[in-house]
């Protein structure tokens, strides 16, 4: 035997036995290896409201403001007179009023009275807008340098500081049920939208509005509000309503062959054997229920005063109004 043939020999020996071994490994059975719950889907919490949904919502109250601690200077007041995160603002308190490094305030800025045309309610009080966060670095005795730790609108000279309130947001329930576009009344308190932040009025998820419905009206914050209108009401643009067709009773039906006097876009004829006069729209509402309502969406309150609450909006079936009708569940 020649070595060229004994090499080629004993290679394909080598690969038979090498691949008999391979298929006999792949063939055996492994166990499989037991799964480690990582994360728990059920025991996730997810926050209805954060960030600037939660301390930047602003509110609506009918107490006097304290106006004790006032943004009174700026580090580079010289060249502008907005201010935002990591500037140095100056405020006019400090160690004799008990001011500390480290101490935190949120920022507010009274904006005005709020005048809802919508609401049953009077005097509803006035909208503080709350702009942003800040941390006290340096104490003197009649003034204090603090620098903006989280800003959600400019911040101005002449803002005001207001100890940090402690909100929490509740949680979303992943088990609710879907949003019920043909539910009844709950029979508790109903309000109105009467303000949306930022002044929007087409409004969406995860907007902040503010509802006439507070503290004495027992609303709570985590309440979830059914956002609803009257059935065929509360358009935000203004039009008028005009029927397909006019309520002619002559020149539609075919030259040729006539057939009948009457379009095939107008509504039906009133009487018993069609001889009466065209039926409007308006006229067929009028013969049901007052109560009919289209549910447009749902809310959850996230902080509550006297007369007013704030609110975010959690679901939508279509867009949403100020103006709109809000009632708790």
């Amino acid at each position: 035997m020649s070595f060229q043939k004994f090499c080629r020999r004993s290679f394909a020996l080598s690969f038979l036995i090498l691949t008999t071994a391979a298929t006999g490994a792949f063939g055996q059975t492994r166990p499989m290896p037991t799964p480690t719950l990582i994360i728990n889907r059920d025991a996730r919490t997810t926050a209805v409201a954060q960030g600037n949904n939660l301390y930047c919502a602003g509110f609506i109250q009918t107490a006097p403001i304290d106006r004790s601690f006032e943004i009174v200077g700026a580090e580079d007041e010289r060249d502008r007179h907005i201010f935002a995160q990591g500037d140095n603002l100056y405020v006019n308190a400090g160690a004799s009023r008990g001011l500390k490094v480290g101490d935190m305030f949120s920022v507010v800025r009274p904006r005005g009275r709020v005048e809802a045309r919508p609401s049953r309610k009077h005097n509803l009080g006035f909208y503080v807008q709350e702009v942003g966060m800040v941390e006290v670095v340096n104490v003197k005795q009649g003034v204090s340098v603090v620098r903006v730790k989280t800003s959600c609108d400019n911040l101005l000279l002449g803002d005001l500081l207001q100890t940090v309130p402690q909100r929490t947001s509740p949680v979303f329930d992943a088990n609710r049920p879907a949003l019920d576009l043909f539910g009844e009344p709950s029979g508790k308190a109903t309000g109105r939208i009467i303000l949306a932040r930022d002044g929007a009025e087409l409004l969406g998820r995860e907007q902040i509005v503010y509802v006439d419905l507070g503290a004495e009206d027992n609303v709570q914050v985590g309440d979830h509000l059914t956002i609803y209108r009257t059935l065929g009401r509360g358009n935000i643009f203004s039009r008028e309503e005009h029927e397909a067709v006019e309520a002619r009773n002559q020149n539609y039906e075919s030259r040729t062959y006539r057939g009948g006097r009457y379009s095939n876009q107008a509504a039906r004829k009133s009487g018993g054997v069609a001889e009466g006069t065209v039926v409007s729209s308006e006229e067929a509402k009028s013969r049901r229920p007052r109560r009919l309502r289209e549910i447009v969406g749902e809310m959850v309150i996230l902080n509550v005063k006297e007369k007013t609450a704030t609110a975010v909006i959690t679901r939508t079936a279509t867009e949403i109004h100020t103006g709109d009708r809000v009632e708790i569940q």
